[in-house]
């Protein structure tokens, strides 16, 4: 499969829907008490506008038909003149998703390269993201790609 990685389009969100409604489901799946069923983190109106938002690139993985395969949604963040943390600029990437019937071919690997050469371009200092517990297959591709811990969240439900 010929597949290229370019910014998100508008032409894009209803492929891009789709991977956050497969998303939601490994979340909900896994956390049902915290995560709905039937329904997907961001409106139309919502993903239109992240879309044009420069602060928060969303990367798309299109095969040669123009068919989203995967994506990546990043927000740049950096806290200037905080009282504790440096000004370094990072790149979070906030979901990373490759459609489930074409996982294993190496899509999510070239995102999550794309993401990595893109942040080095912008003079970013290092890339970070969140992963939930619950999702065994994304901490296995993280570390695989060379990601380490940096914080963990606990929680106690009472």
């Amino acid at each position: 499969m010929d597949i290229a990685i370019r910014r998100a389009r508008e032409q894009d969100m209803d492929g891009i829907s789709d991977l956050l409604c497969q998303v939601l489901m490994v979340h909900h799946n896994g956390r049902p008490d915290l995560f709905k069923a039937g329904c997907k983190k961001y409106t139309d109106e919502e993903l239109r506008a992240l879309i044009r938002d420069d602060s928060k690139p969303i990367f798309v993985a299109v095969d040669e038909l123009g068919k989203v395969a995967g994506y990546a949604f990043c927000i740049f963040q950096q806290h200037i003149d905080n009282n504790i943390l440096t000004d370094i600029k990072t790149l979070y990437i906030d979901d990373l998703c490759v459609d489930e019937k074409i996982r294993g071919q190496h899509i999510g690997k070239r995102l999550y390269e794309y993401v990595l050469a893109f942040a080095k371009e912008q003079g970013c200092y290092n890339v970070t993201l969140n992963v939930w517990s619950l999702n065994e297959g994304a901490m296995k591709f993280y570390e695989a790609c060379g990601l380490v811990p940096q914080k963990v969240g606990m929680e106690k439900i009472l």
